[in-house]
């Protein structure tokens, strides 16, 4: 049960005090240490009455329905409108952030948007939703909003995806996925030179996180890493990164493979040209990843689903328009009958690339 502070702040579990008087945040592996009233680097959790507090329960940045293909999830309900959201704040430092006037932000006033998870829950379902996803920002740092409004969501029948960077302490990573029904992770690279110098953070509790999902909970996994030409686009580390994804997940874990665009602290790097993506797309079906995507980049073989035993097409995508469905009503393939993993519904959604803004009263 969520216990409020004030109408937008809510005392928090994953802290513990110090032999110096300060607190230590344990919801991520960054582990601040406050002072009285010091913000954590994410910037919504704060040390209050000598405590951890989160600050921005129950307000967002915006509410929005998107393509569930957008997240990106591939594999999970695809065609179907998913109900979106974010807050503010990260618990990441990427100088490349391509949500940073979000993610970065340091002003309360960003969190304009008011509404409580049953509300959410309430307003997905009238908008004809399947989903609700924690998205925009890393929902890691609003945790018990997040985990409040995926339990108003099951309770009416909808599922919960969580698009994040995975960065997060096992403890609160177990409570937090107890609710989620997909999630779409950020490996952001394949080296702890690019974690520690581009994002402020580390590489291997991404990999446990990873791991986790995978083999601890029954949430559909898709992977995501975004490009950087000159950071982490070499061949070297594409061909370790996918065959550790083989090796660790499966081949049936997708990943998506994204375009960078110059952004946030990081506008001397060129765009990713798209023969860089379908290399990386390349490398990972050599290793024997079933399903790679690119995104970013409009190519529609390389952004369609293929059966992995007869190559026939199962699923036509078109940035994010649907066009042929060779699914069976079991999932399978129409062709040779071989399972396509993910979770779908007998016929896809019809929703395409619109989005559409919705605001609570």
């Amino acid at each position: 049960m969520t216990e409020f502070i004030s109408r937008d702040t809510v005392k928090t579990h994953y802290w513990h005090r110090l032999d110096d008087g300060r607190i230590q945040c344990d919801m991520c592996p960054r582990y601040c240490k406050l002072h009285k009233e010091q913000r954590g680097l994410c910037f919504v959790r704060q040390n209050l009455d000598d405590q951890v507090a989160m600050t921005s329960y129950g307000r967002s940045s915006g509410f929005a329905i998107d393509p569930i293909e957008k997240k990106p999830l591939n594999h999970f309900l695809p065609g179907t409108p998913v109900f979106s959201f974010g807050t503010a704040g990260c618990n990441l430092a990427c100088k490349f952030c391509q949500n940073w006037d979000i993610s970065k932000s340091r002003e309360m006033d960003t969190l304009m948007s008011n509404a409580s998870p049953e509300a959410i829950a309430k307003s997905a379902l009238a908008h004809g939703c399947k989903s609700v996803a924690f998205t925009y920002n890393d929902p890691v740092i609003f945790h018990e909003y997040a985990i409040d409004t995926a339990q108003a969501c099951r309770s009416l029948g909808l599922k919960s995806v969580a698009v994040s960077a995975g960065y997060v302490c096992s403890e609160p990573r177990a409570e937090f996925y107890r609710w989620m029904d997909a999630a779409n992770i950020d490996l952001k690279a394949f080296t702890e030179r690019f974690y520690h110098e581009i994002t402020g953070s580390h590489l291997q509790p991404v990999l446990e996180t990873l791991q986790y999902i995978k083999h601890e909970t029954s949430v559909w996994l898709e992977i995501t890493t975004l490009i950087i030409p000159g950071e982490n686009d070499s061949e070297a580390e594409l061909e370790a990164l996918t065959q550790w994804v083989v090796e660790k997940l499966g081949p049936d874990v997708p990943l998506h493979f994204s375009a960078f665009h110059p952004d946030w602290k990081m506008l001397d790097r060129p765009h990713t040209p798209i023969q860089t993506l379908l290399k990386a797309r390349q490398i990972a079906k050599k290793n024997g990843i079933h399903h790679a995507y690119v995104g970013n980049v409009h190519d529609k073989s390389a952004g369609s689903t293929y059966c992995h035993y007869c190559n026939h097409l199962l699923i036509g995508r078109d940035w994010y328009e649907l066009s042929e469905w060779n699914l069976d009503d079991k999932g399978c393939c129409k062709f040779c009958g071989t399972p396509c993993p993910g979770v779908f519904d007998l016929q896809p959604g019809k929703w395409g690339a619109k989005r559409h803004a919705v605001a609570f009263n």
